[in-house]
């Protein structure tokens, strides 16, 4: 069972525990990469779980997962993990996780909190589940504190507006969306049909609305004008058709979440496409 932490100090001192090898004694060489944190309030702690998981062989990393609680009373609770796994031979890698329930009015003050466990000299990456609360102080503090931001506009409610006021940190912060991610098949397959796509009029797309309104968006930042959208509702992006025909199925698999945030956190410059695509979804 984890050991209930309530102080920096107590979380710094259980990670240098952990570190010692119990075979021979000797203190296990960190091997981050970066400093991951995550928002994940309560009904996306399962599913953001699930996805750590998958990440720990490829990016070895200080993990540091946030779990508001702002109904409970005023206090930290941390609690932290160790992992180490074998790379050839004679090598191991370790995977920090620290767990962190902020609770009360920790809950308005999370950077003063994460800033003394960020690994220096290293980048740090902040994954959003579920709609950042734009102007509010929990995001505006993180925001400053992270190299780049990766959402899933997929989760988010009232996308036009919320695209909205996602272009208005993009001269702050680098941003990834893995609903942006999802398409790239797809818009990779529809480039091939240039030139004859250059007087499209309008786009169907059978998938979540996130695809939707981004295809959109990217055509008409690309071609310059206005392109209507029609969406058909479906978990995945199954379907696009231009002006009624339909686009050929691109090749490949769809990618699992772990691989598309794994592919996020390997990025670090800005997706000028992506960000012309988002303002132009919601103008």
């Amino acid at each position: 069972m984890a050991t209930a932490l309530g102080s920096i100090a107590e979380i710094e001192r259980e990670l240098g525990a952990q570190r010692v090898d119990s075979e021979s004694g000797q203190t296990m060489q960190r091997t981050s990469v970066m400093t991951h944190l995550a928002w994940v309030p309560e009904q996306w702690v399962e599913a953001a779980e699930d996805v750590l998981s998958g990440l720990a062989e490829r990016h070895p990393s200080r993990t540091i997962v946030l779990v508001p609680d702002p109904d409970a009373e005023d206090a930290l609770e941390a609690s932290v993990e160790v992992d180490c796994y074998p790379v050839g031979e004679h090598r191991k890698v370790s995977m920090e996780t620290i767990r962190l329930k902020l609770c009360g009015k920790r809950v308005q003050a999370p950077a003063s909190v994460v800033e003394p466990l960020l690994l220096p000299d290293l980048p740090v990456f902040l994954r959003w589940r579920g709609l950042p609360p734009f102007g509010e102080q929990p995001f505006e503090q993180l925001v400053d504190t992270v190299d780049r931001l990766i959402v899933d506009s997929t989760e988010w409610p009232d996308l036009l507006v919320s695209y909205g006021q996602l272009a208005g940190i993009f001269h702050r912060v680098v941003v990834s969306d893995i609903a942006w991610a999802r398409t790239s098949r797809w818009r990779a397959q529809l480039a091939t049909l240039w030139p004859g796509i250059r007087d499209v009029k309008q786009i169907r797309v059978t998938g979540t609305e996130a695809q939707a309104h981004l295809l959109a968006g990217w055509l008409r930042s690309r071609l310059g004008r206005s392109v209507e959208v029609e969406h058909v509702p479906s978990d995945r992006l199954v379907g696009v058709e231009i002006d009624g025909k339909p686009a050929p199925f691109p090749p490949g698999d769809r990618p699992a979440a772990a691989d598309l945030l794994s592919e996020e956190l390997d990025r670090f410059d800005r997706d000028r496409v992506y960000e012309e695509a988002v303002a132009s979804a919601a103008a």
